[in-house]
């Protein structure tokens, strides 16, 4: 039941891409690095004849960091300096993308951005490859779940545009792609960061599969699902018995588009546990606050499929997404229970609170055995806190069936402002992990010391049908799936584009 009654108004600021400045706008935020950042390139697109203030502004900021100032004639102005590409080490994006996205938090411009105009200006001497990641920094700043009882409703000349320029204020070429990519990523990624917002209450497995639906209607792709005990009797052991607790019954949601004469076909696969209590394996009070993000896999690669339709990327795309409630009740699959998964391996349960690679395991089998012509299965999820310890909370953890795909995976990270980095891919040294003497395995691992990140991605890997001879790629992302402040990244979405090889990624 949803005792939320305070959310009926629209209070996220909207985001457009313009080669036009926005002449009313009331605060203009102007990034870049300090070589395009003269006195003379912001005097040109502030339109401004305040030199002095500007120049005190830009020299109250030593190496890198942010000011703000007032224009003579009331507008406000703040500068984000970034670091020189010397202070960028290699497994960082040269524009710092996570810079951007706090210290845009810490201005409070999604705020400002509800009462009026503010106009963004992005200038540097390689705009055309740091245009579409700042568009995804951007929105991470501008989520678009709001439920504050005191908000009052968005006016009408308020929003936020952004202009992309080079190191001598020279607008990007209008007719440029990347304008549409940077329209496409940022509506992604806030579609991905609100579907991670949202408390269990209002997305239920309902709310999300109809979500969905309607998605899929809009953008003119088919889209089906295998729902509740249809789930047991097709065998799909694994999402069945995470979900079938909860009052909402599991489901797999399936959408599909088909470009003509697609270079690729990926099959992407998400996490959607809308919920996680840890099913019998409680989790503590503590524990257990934010698993509403649990559902950050499924909505990343949501997000990026449907930026990637929307940009009508020449790539099939199949996207599967577990939907269900790790919840408690009469119904609850236990520790000891043996499961028989889609793949026709069985597998002790010595973990509730480890159903992540379960779902999954259903969905990669689904993609091995009942699709055609699969050229990389992915699945992505907030699956492990071991995660965060191996490759931190910046950077996703990944895992290859091959190298190629890891270096593939890797650089699409360095491109996108998604990052990611390998983990120790070694099937044969740690699926020993999973021993079972009652089953096949079981899903969690007997020594929590020994690589347990890459465990987990092999536990699900294990389930892809021995026919299949496509690449495979895990993308763990526990930590950059969520900022400090609890609120929803959409990562993800800009990764998945620069995969598909979108314009600008």
């Amino acid at each position: 039941m949803n005792l939320n009654t305070t959310a009926a108004g629209i209070h996220a600021p909207s985001i457009k891409f313009s080669p036009t400045l926005e002449g009313e706008a009331k605060e203009i935020l102007v990034i870049g690095r300090r070589a395009s950042l003269t006195v003379s390139n912001i005097v040109s697109v502030t339109s401004s004849n305040d030199e002095k203030i500007i120049d005190a502004l830009l020299n109250s900021i030593k190496d890198s960091g942010s000011a703000t100032t007032f224009l003579s004639d009331g507008r406000k102005l703040a500068v984000i300096m970034l670091p020189a590409v010397e202070k960028i080490c290699r497994n960082n994006h040269l524009f710092s993308p996570h810079t951007i996205t706090a210290t845009v938090d810490g201005l409070g411009l999604a705020t400002s951005a509800r009462q009026h105009c503010c106009q963004i200006v992005v200038m540097d001497s390689q705009i055309e490859e740091f245009a579409c990641p700042t568009a995804a920094a951007l929105a991470r700043s501008m989520p678009l779940y709001h439920s504050k009882s005191d908000l009052e409703e968005i006016a009408s000349s308020s929003g936020v545009s952004v202009s992309f320029h080079d190191e001598n204020t020279a607008v990007l070429d209008p007719e440029s792609s990347l304008w549409q990519t940077a329209a496409a990523v940022c509506e992604g990624i806030r579609l991905a960061a609100e579907v991670g917002d949202m408390p269990p209450a209002e997305l239920s497995p309902d709310t999300y599969a109809a979500k969905c639906h309607e998605l899929a209607s809009g953008l003119g792709v088919t889209c089906s699902e295998i729902k509740g005990d249809d789930l047991r009797i097709k065998g799909y052991g694994g999402i069945m018995a995470v979900g079938m607790a909860a009052r909402c019954p599991p489901r797999m949601v399936i959408m599909t588009y088909s470009p003509e004469n697609a270079s690729e076909h990926i099959a992407m696969c998400g996490k959607g546990v809308v919920y996680d209590t840890g099913g019998l394996a409680l989790k503590s009070k503590t524990g257990m606050c934010e698993m509403k993000h649990d559902c950050g896999g499924s909505a990343g690669v949501l997000g990026g499929f449907v930026a990637a339709v929307t940009l009508k990327l020449p790539v099939k795309l199949t996207l599967i997404l577990a939907i269900v409630e790790n919840a408690i009740g009469p119904d609850s699959f236990r520790n000891d229970d043996i499961l028989t998964m889609k793949s026709g391996k069985t597998v002790e349960v010595n973990n509730t609170d480890a159903e992540g690679r379960l779902i999954l395991a259903d969905c990669v089998s689904h993609a091995s055995n009942q699709l055609e012509d699969v050229d990389l299965i992915l699945d992505m999820a907030t699956l492990t806190g071991a995660q965060c310890v191996t490759t931190g909370s910046c950077h996703a953890g990944i895992l290859a069936r091959t190298k190629g795909m890891e270096d593939r995976a890797v650089e699409a990270g360095l491109k996108s402002g998604d990052l990611c980095f390998p983990m120790l891919y070694a099937p044969e040294l740690l699926t020993k992990e999973f021993k079972s003497a009652v089953a096949d395995m079981r899903n969690s691992v007997k020594d929590r010391l020994n690589a347990q990140a890459s465990c987990a991605g092999h536990f699900i890997e294990s389930h892809i049908d021995k026919e299949y001879k496509g690449d495979y790629l895990h993308i763990d992302m526990a930590g950059p799936q969520s900022k400090s402040d609890g609120r929803a990244t959409g990562y993800g979405v800009a990764l998945l584009l620069s995969l598909c090889s979108a314009p600008g990624f």
